[in-house]
């Protein structure tokens, strides 16, 4: 197969009209060479032809001289002039191709995830902020209701100290009836200051069950030896530098100060906890093993 051989000069002058060499040659060879007009009329006829800028293939030779000579004439032009308006303006129609219409929707999703990653990325930081404003609000509330617990705290501490105060100064000179009603409130009033260390000990440490169960355990075993052997001084004294002691009890916030409740002293430059002979008071005693007899058997003891 070969390109058909036409006409030189037609071909020249089509081209000169700006039609591309490929649809010129087309031409002139459907044409049969005859003239520049016959070629434009195989033009405007076969325009839209899918082959029709493609090279011409042949096996054969033509007979490419012209019968007669041909001269362009103005409406030869003025076709041809028609021809190329036309195929400019449908040029806009070809990005309607399905190729131009893929790479549109190529576009368009493109920009459509782009919207959902930016809409998507607002609504996370939305979120963050309306849940770092929420947790800043419970912790605001939290530290309300510990504010207001310590208070009511420091307030039954000031009215028990009060209570007792004013009970020991009147001890000697109330009459006896009225003396053992008021024993009764400074002993229950005893006896609540001594759940409060026992309290202090299990909320300090309660994520240590088990060394909150060996201090009331200790404290139980120095309360039970001085309650069956008071005239014994070793169950009476506790150096508070004994490693153990320390370990169990003194380095527990409320372990000394519950001790110091059932009547023992700092005494000796503050090496030892010591209760006198004198001092030992059965029924404070027999009050704090009940107390720490409940902290022990009682599950929520202090929790709530």
């Amino acid at each position: 197969m070969a390109v058909p051989e036409v006409n030189e000069k037609l071909l020249r002058e089509l081209e000169a009209m700006g039609f591309p060499s490929a649809r010129a040659t087309r031409a002139l060879q459907g044409s049969g060479n005859a003239s520049i007009e016959a070629a434009i009329d195989w033009i405007i006829d076969h325009g839209n032809d899918p082959d029709v800028d493609e090279m011409p293939r042949v096996s054969i030779d033509l007979d490419v001289r012209s019968p007669e000579p041909c001269f362009v004439t103005e409406e030869m032009k003025k076709k041809a002039r028609q021809l190329r308006d036309c195929a400019r303006n449908n040029r806009p129609e070809e990005k309607n191709s399905p190729r131009e219409r893929e790479k549109e929707r190529i576009r368009a999703g493109k920009e459509l995830l782009e919207a959902e990653r930016i809409a998507e990325e607002i609504e996370r930081r939305r979120f963050l902020a309306s849940r770092k404003a929420e947790k800043e609000e419970e912790k605001r509330a939290r530290e309300r209701v510990l504010q207001k617990l310590r208070n009511d705290k420091l307030e039954r501490r000031q009215k028990l100290e009060v209570s007792s105060d004013s009970l020991m100064s009147s001890k000697h000179t109330l009459p006896l009836g009225e003396t053992k009603m008021n024993a009764h409130v400074y002993s229950a009033a005893k006896a609540e200051q001594m759940r409060e260390c026992l309290r202090s000990i299990r909320r300090n440490h309660k994520g240590d069950d088990a060394r909150v169960r060996r201090a009331f355990q200790t404290l139980l075993t120095y309360i039970g030896n001085v309650a069956r052997n008071p005239e014994v001084e070793k169950f009476r004294r506790i150096r508070l530098s004994n490693p153990v002691f320390q370990e169990r009890v003194g380095a527990l916030e409320g372990g000394v100060e519950f001790l110091e409740l059932c009547g023992f002293r700092k005494t000796e430059g503050l090496e030892f906890l010591f209760l006198p002979r004198d001092k030992v008071d059965m029924g404070v005693l027999h009050s704090a093993g009940s107390q720490l007899k409940s902290a022990l058997t009682n599950p929520y003891f202090g929790l709530l």
